[in-house]
């Protein structure tokens, strides 16, 4: 495994980790690496020092995995109750964010699809809103 630090285009900092530097080459040209605070799909990688590994294990070796595997279940849950109880509104979420937002429409949860540049113009404005988490990967499209 291996970490990267890395920023969106709105400056937003955060990590990732990938399996190996190929397989962040591979998810960033797909469009699978995105920011978690705004959404952003271009990301870039930042200049960090590399970790250099003791000769002793620290920590639990199973704790990475089950930490992964409760977060992974973590947004699974989110995203399942945004999809059970808010207004789906597709590509007119932008629209329809900032309408609620200026009390313009009726105040509700909605969610749908933004251009990062929609997002992050929201933000701007104080509209709050925040990227939903991904639907799980199929099997398929697993490395």
């Amino acid at each position: 495994m291996i970490k990267y630090a890395l920023v969106c285009d709105a400056g937003h900092e955060f990590e990732g980790w990938f399996g190996s530097s190929s397989d962040y080459d591979d998810q960033s040209g797909r469009g699978l690496v995105d920011c978690p605070v705004c959404g952003v799909a271009e990301v870039r990688k930042q200049i960090m020092s590399p970790a250099v590994s003791g000769t002793k294990r620290q920590g639990s070796p199973d704790l990475a995995p089950q930490m992964r595997d409760m977060m992974m279940q973590a947004q699974q849950a989110v995203r399942t109750h945004v999809e059970d109880n808010f207004d789906y509104v597709g590509d007119t979420f932008a629209k329809e964010a900032r309408a609620i937002h200026e009390g313009k429409s009726e105040e509700r949860g909605i969610y749908g699809e933004a251009s990062p540049k929609e997002a992050a113009a929201l933000i701007e404005d104080g509209v709050r809103v925040a990227p939903l988490p991904p639907a799980p990967l199929k099997k398929e499209e697993l490395n």
